[in-house]
């Protein structure tokens, strides 16, 4: 039995066929980087904020090489579109259609994912991500990282929790946009109560899927000041499997999971190596699972599902 609803499960469900996410650059950067509210960003963002390609390089070609090697690489045969890096919200209106319309350059790309904060969506660029949904599968994910106003703080995010609520809840009027989000399972000052209460905080939300990712150190961050201080605690693999199975368990069962750990260049990293090993982490995961004979939702303490919202 499936004992996560994944990603590539509910794709598969969907559409029959392989999909695979296409990641962009849009270099649009981030306001909480640069001169917004909280100069410098989040504690552990490096200077690409998850960028895999330059942003000098163009669209167009961006898909195309993704596209390219996700048929080598997959089998895919339909592909999403993945703004990743930074806020792919911070521009005006007319300039993110513009940006948007330029990556929908093959018939076979059936959606949208759009990497953004809770705080950068106003009205009018929900109106656009509207009115996308009407002919592609639009995703807005949205960071959260934790349920928890004091490591939001601690770690630098530069919003509270209340702005993630006021951000899913008017996604979710706007017909046909799905609401995706991150959390970041072994921030600072947290415990195992702490991250089963932000799983718990989710489920209680129209929230659609969630990326879970594990905390990792990248060179040149505030982070990596923290680490070579002695300052921060880093989870074992083992540590991190047995969290990320409570996590799951108290995690609504119909939320789709993206991801179920974090991943990093080799070159950008600095601890932990066993998070390079993503597919011995996510087996392991779903090994612990098989050995407590568990799955995800299996301690929602009420049963939550979309016709709650």
């Amino acid at each position: 039995m499936d004992r996560y609803y994944s990603f590539n499960a509910y794709l598969k469900g969907k559409y029959g066929v392989r999909v695979q996410r296409i990641p962009v650059n849009l270099g649009l950067g981030c306001p909480h980087r640069i001169n917004g509210i909280g100069p410098g960003g989040c504690i552990y963002c490096d200077y690409t904020g998850s960028g895999v390609i330059p942003s000098y390089v163009p669209i167009e070609e961006q898909i195309r090489r993704g596209i390219e090697f996700a048929e080598k690489r997959y089998k895919a045969k339909l592909f999403m579109v993945y703004f990743q890096a930074f806020s792919n919200t911070y521009a005006p209106v007319e300039r993110l259609e513009e940006l948007y319309r330029r990556a929908l350059i093959d018939p076979r790309i059936v959606g949208l994912m759009v990497g953004t904060r809770p705080d950068l969506l106003p009205e009018e660029v929900l109106d656009l991500l509207e009115s996308f949904a009407k002919a592609y599968e639009v995703w807005v994910e949205v960071g959260l990282q934790s349920a928890h106003y004091r490591t939001l703080k601690l770690i630098n995010r530069g919003h509270g929790v209340s702005h993630f609520v006021d951000a899913v809840l008017r996604i979710k009027k706007r017909r046909g946009v799905l609401v995706g989000t991150h959390v970041i399972l072994g921030l600072p000052g947290e415990d195992l109560d702490d991250m089963v209460e932000t799983a718990r905080f989710l489920s209680a939300l129209p929230v659609d899927g969630v990326k879970i990712h594990s905390l990792h150190v990248l060179k040149n961050t505030p982070l990596e000041d923290m680490y070579n201080k002695g300052e921060l605690f880093l989870f074992t693999m083992d540590e991190y499997v047995n969290v990320c199975v409570a996590f799951l368990e108290h995690l609504r069962s119909d939320i789709v999971v993206q991801r179920l750990t974090g991943e990093a260049p080799a070159d950008r990293l600095v601890a932990p190596v066993w998070c390079l090993r993503k597919s011995e982490v996510i087996n392991c995961i779903k090994k612990r699972l098989e050995e407590l004979d568990t799955f995800q939702g299996a301690k929602v303490r009420r049963g939550y599902d979309k016709s709650d919202f």
